[in-house]
């Protein structure tokens, strides 16, 4: 039953990079660029409910629903003052050594307000345990939670991207900016609702996280922002499909990796994976070879 266990646990936390990798194909996919500030949106999200829950006294929907709010706020204002000026940059260094800078100032900032100390982080879900097999596969209300959380926002995304207009024009400015504004799409509002939608679900994926695992730092959505961005890259950048894929099976490599071969090195496992993925298939399990017109 270990082995089950471990499969669980590994898929709960591959839903988690599921999650925040969706931000990065996202905004990828569509403005083609790279949002390395998208795991520190994560750990603002994740203080946002730390403090609506324990200082000011809210009840966990509400703050998980504030958490969200200031998370799309944040992201939009991000897009606006840093990413947009440097669109139509020279180089595509700028955009991301900007994204960098970005990625720590809220970094510095959250130093600043918070201090380095861990927060012990109250877990957001009331889910109870599912016990099966007499109790030796056990199944945490986290584990559940996030796995339904992944599935469910997976099924919505696609629905929305496929079937209303917002989709639709973020699907036509990511074939083609300047055909797409030809068209009457307002390229920049629709880039700005794309960062809106995945610091939205950072904030999700944040509080998603720091309920499986109970710590909170400035520092709490580096690593997992980083595993997310090659969890997006492994499953193919710019596909919505491919984010969710990637993110589960980097999640289960990585959990067998602590528990079969070293914990040490499970970090080390996960990117290994991805350079022989990237040797094979450049553009990951389910990205699409683009022939560029010359």
């Amino acid at each position: 039953m270990s082995f089950l266990n471990y499969l669980i646990s590994g898929i709960s936390l591959g839903s988690v990079y599921a999650i925040i990798a969706l931000g990065y194909t996202m905004v990828y996919g569509i403005a083609k660029m790279l949002n390395f500030a998208h795991g520190d949106v994560i750990m603002v999200g994740a203080y946002t409910v730390f403090i609506a829950t324990a200082s000011a006294g809210l009840p966990t929907i509400p703050a998980i629903i504030l958490s969200m709010i200031v998370c799309t706020a944040l992201g939009m204002a991000i897009e606006k003052v840093a990413y947009r000026p440097l669109r139509n940059a020279a180089s595509p260094l700028a955009v991301l050594i900007t994204a960098i800078g970005v990625s720590y100032l809220l970094q510095n900032l959250a130093l600043l307000i918070f201090g380095s100390n861990t927060k012990s982080f109250t877990s957001a879900v009331n889910f109870p345990a599912i016990k099966l097999a007499g109790g030796q596969l056990n199944i945490t209300g986290e584990t559940s939670v996030t796995i339904l959380a992944c599935v469910l926002i997976m099924i919505g995304l696609t629905l929305f991207i496929n079937k209303t207009k917002p989709g639709q024009a973020m699907l036509a400015v990511s074939e083609d900016k300047g055909a797409a504004q030809l068209m009457g799409i307002n390229v920049n509002g629709t880039i700005a609702l794309t960062f809106a939608i995945g610091s939205a679900l950072a904030a999700i994926a944040g509080v998603l996280l720091c309920s499986a695992y109970p710590s909170l730092t400035p520092y709490t959505g580096s690593m997992p922002g980083i595993k997310a961005f090659v969890a997006a890259v492994f499953g193919g950048i710019g596909s919505v499909p491919g984010a969710m894929i990637g993110g589960i099976l980097l999640g289960i490599i990585e959990i067998f990796g602590k528990a079969y071969i070293s914990s040490q090195m499970a970090d080390a496992i996960v990117f290994a994976v991805l350079i022989v993925v990237l040797l094979v298939k450049p553009t990951g399990l389910m990205g699409k070879k683009i022939q560029e017109k010359v």
